[in-house]
């Protein structure tokens, strides 16, 4: 094989390297391709992804080791946190009902369930009575101890659950603990919450459920609550005596025992011919003992005189039955009403004294059964609320001023604002309270007969409505109420929810009544 020069090699060995080498140059000056990145969610996504996780592992702990059994007094309860978008206190005693508190405003509420009544602290109060006197102390001292055992383990069960579930979501520790303190944020801000907001007045507006329905008959009305506190104490105690005598050989609740310096009215309104109204009515009756009745109309449906019958268990109710017309009722009512015992029918501004407070009604002046509207009505009834005001200014130009004045609709009601310290009404089958512009006081009722059978036609049944107004017997100006709410048409609940006259509230100055600032003539000299 014949040999290459030496000088012909070292002509041919670059021009064998020039392509490699053209070939790296080219492929450093080619741009390099971009990495592509992966999707990440938006920040306020995120943010409320940890919220959920926050709140849900939050509540899970809550659930699962967020309670605490502590006693109070001779009962065992448990307390536990609760989720809550209204707050307050709710107190589960079983199997009487239940007890709620407007006590707090904040995403929490306090849930106390009674367990039991231990046997031994028990026996001891009913064997020995005198105990009951530091029994208020010892509570006020569980219930701290409890409150702070709970606010422990709660703060534990939050920021364990939070850390926890966060952990599983998202896998990172660092993800997880910011779970956990964001858990734990959030309960001390709704702790401060709930502190700043805190209403020890509450307990004397509270709301029944259940059997515990009963319970306000038991402590009187609020003035005995409000300036006897002592007396007040020792009907708690002996609550305390008898629900431990129920628990142990199911004896009743304690009878209510009546403040003689008030008087009870029994406001109700729109019987719509429901017959089971008159036992509900007997029974308040009998409960509270009531001292005179008050019905704002619409206790028939059609107002014939085949309905009349109806009436007739008004005279066997065992109060005054204070009456006046409604829409549904017709004259043919309100006379076959005139005639039974025990019954006073106040129309055009007449005025009567029962049970020491003196009463002024109006019929309503539409009649329609059938639930029309005639033309001209609400001017009827503004003209029925000027004829009502003008016989209310007579009676105190006379010396006989009204305490409370009745009408059928609110809108004829309005009229005698500043004329009478309290007006009731009914017609629109549900209860409200109203502070007019001149200081008359409007209470409106519910239907007491759960709007009759018109209660079949919605989707839910109307409930039974009836209030318990308490009167002070000196003043003969309201002091305090009760709202009673009983499940409609197959429903079996039942609610009585106590509120307090802004006047009564515990540091309030009384204002002065309605009639002392409308311009009166000069009274004359009684004769």
């Amino acid at each position: 094989m014949a040999r290459v020069p030496v000088t012909v090699r070292n002509m041919v060995n670059p021009l064998r390297r020039t392509p490699r080498g053209l070939a790296r140059h080219y492929r450093d000056r080619r741009p390099h391709p971009s990495v592509e990145l992966v999707h990440q969610p938006h920040p306020w996504t995120r943010a409320l992804g940890l919220v959920t996780v926050v709140v849900l592992g939050a509540w899970l702990g809550l659930l699962i080791v967020g309670n605490v059994r502590t006693p109070v007094g001779p009962m065992n309860t448990t307390m536990t946190l609760r989720p809550s978008f209204t707050g307050g206190t709710k107190i589960n005693v079983s199997p009487l009902g239940a007890l709620q508190l407007d006590s707090h405003q904040a995403p929490v509420r306090l849930d106390v369930n009674v367990d039991q009544l231990d046997p031994v602290r028990s026996q001891a109060l009913v064997d020995h009575p005198e105990r009951l006197s530091g029994l208020q102390d010892e509570v006020a001292e569980d219930v701290e101890h409890g409150t702070l055992d709970l606010a422990v383990r709660s703060c534990v069960a939050v920021v364990s659950g939070a850390t926890a579930l966060g952990l599983a979501v998202y896998r990172r520790p660092r993800r997880a603990l910011a779970a956990g303190g964001l858990a734990l944020t959030l309960l001390v801000a709704s702790g401060g919450t709930a502190y700043a907001t805190w209403n020890p007045e509450s307990v004397l507006e509270p709301k029944f459920s259940g059997l515990l329905s009963s319970a306000p008959s038991l402590v009187g009305n609020a003035r005995s609550i409000v300036t006897e506190f002592d007396v007040y104490q020792k009907e708690l105690a002996r609550l305390v005596t008898n629900v431990t005598k129920l628990y142990d050989a199911t004896s009743t609740l304690p009878a209510y025992a009546p403040d003689p310096s008030t008087i009870r009215v029994l406001h109700v309104s729109d019987i719509h011919l429901n017959p089971a109204s008159w036992q509900i009515i007997s029974s308040l009756v009998e409960q509270y003992e009531v001292d005179v009745i008050v019905d704002s109309g619409d206790t028939m449906d059609h107002g014939s005189a085949a309905e009349n019958g109806f009436l007739d268990p008004i005279e066997d109710l065992g109060a005054p039955y204070v009456w006046v017309r409604g829409n549904h009722d017709s004259m043919t009512t309100q006379r076959y009403l005139e005639g039974l015992e025990n019954v006073l029918v106040l129309d055009d501004g007449r005025a009567r004294t029962v049970a020491g407070l003196r009463f002024a009604g109006i019929g309503d002046p539409q009649f329609t059964p059938d639930r029309s509207t005639k033309p001209g009505a609400e001017e009827s009834q503004e003209e029925a609320g000027a004829r009502l005001a003008a016989a209310l200014r007579a009676q105190r130009t006379a010396g006989k001023p009204v305490d409370v004045a009745i009408a059928h609709e609110p809108s004829a009601a309005r009229g005698v604002d500043g004329e009478v310290p309290l007006v009731l009404a009914g017609h629109v089958h549900h209860n409200e309270m109203e502070i007019l512009k001149k200081g008359t006081r409007l209470r409106i009722e519910g239907s007491t007969g759960g709007s009759g059978l018109r209660a079949i036609e919605g989707k839910y049944p109307d409930p039974i409505e009836a209030s318990i107004l308490y009167m002070d017997r000196d003043t003969r100006r309201l002091q305090a109420w009760d709202e009673i709410k009983l499940g409609g048409l197959g429903l079996t609940t039942a609610e009585v929810s106590r509120h307090l006259v802004e006047e009564n509230q515990p540091g309030a100055t009384p204002s002065p009544s309605p009639a002392s600032t409308a311009p009166t003539a000069p009274t004359p000299t009684a004769p």
